[in-house]
């Protein structure tokens, strides 16, 4: 058990160090060097680089320092603690990043022309870079820990809080850069959310059927024939006739989806089927982990 333990803190800090140095890199690779934003305190932080030329890795570090104690406060010890890293290494890739811009170890991608790429490109680094950092059970601060505080204290949904934050930093990101950058801005946010999502949730995506037919033991049967698949058999009662009702349920892979479907129109042409996405599949004949 402390094997296992051990095993899966390891594997959680290593996707924070690469996903916050993937973050990093990203920022002062295509964003700051093409007058871009970023939402949060890291957005705070490039605001103010580009109305003061103050440095992203300090502003970054000294806004989330009060942050992190409210949250220690509010939260709990335990639930900061990778928070606390999340945001110490992000700092430090931020300094290294803008360390090597300065002594030409890295040479940032400008462009004046095709900022579609550019927007493509910072959505999907900077959405790997979080995924990892949350897959790993981290976060970079900011208005995260503003969003956990409020949730719990006022019961605030924690989406709409971040989103209304993130709202007000980028439209005083108007004040300082022009509003086509914004506009651009929001469509590398929304990349770089969906890419988060398929990193959270799992590269392994899968499909779950539902359903409801006539001799369901006898489906249960073909599928685990023809598929070697599993099936579970449920109990329900029909909400219209009040008549006792077994439904078929079963996980197959995306590649299985047209074959199960056969089956179960051959089985039964007037077969009820819900069919619903299902990400991060664990157990046999799936991933393991």
């Amino acid at each position: 058990m402390n094997r296992i333990l051990t095993w899966n803190a390891f594997k959680s800090w290593c996707l924070i160090v690469i996903g916050t140095a993937v973050y990093a890199f990203g920022l002062q690779y295509f964003i700051i060097p093409n007058l871009l934003m970023e939402g949060g305190v890291t957005g705070v932080s490039v605001l103010l680089n580009y109305a003061a030329d103050m440095p992203v890795y300090l502003t970054s570090l000294i806004l989330n320092l009060p942050l992190f104690l409210l949250g220690w406060r509010q939260l709990g010890k335990s639930a900061m603690v990778y928070t606390l890293a999340g945001t110490l290494l992000l700092s430090l890739f931020l300094w290294l990043a803008e360390l090597g811009v300065e002594r030409d170890w890295i040479t940032p991608f400008r462009t004046e022309q095709d900022f579609i790429l550019v927007v493509l490109y910072a959505g999907v680094t900077l959405g790997i870079g979080l995924g990892l950092v949350f897959r790993g059970g981290g976060t970079t601060g900011g208005v995260d820990i503003i969003a956990r505080i409020l949730h719990r204290l006022r019961g605030w949904s924690m989406g709409q809080i971040i989103l209304v934050l993130d709202v007000f930093i980028l439209g005083t990101a108007l004040l300082f850069i022009p509003k086509e950058k914004v506009l651009y801005t929001l469509v590398s946010v929304f990349i770089a959310s969906k890419v988060i999502d398929f990193i959270q949730e799992g590269a392994y995506a899968a499909k779950a059927f539902t359903i409801l037919c006539a001799s369901p033991e006898k489906l249960a049967a073909e599928i685990t024939k023809e598929l070697d698949r599993g099936v579970t058999l449920m109990p329900a009662i029909g909400g219209y006739s009040g008549e006792p009702k077994t439904v078929v349920y079963c996980v197959v892979s995306r590649f299985e989806i047209r074959k199960l479907k056969s089956l179960v129109r051959l089985h039964d042409k007037r077969a009820f089927i819900v069919i619903n996405d299902v990400h991060d599949v664990l157990g046999e004949g799936f991933r393991e982990e």
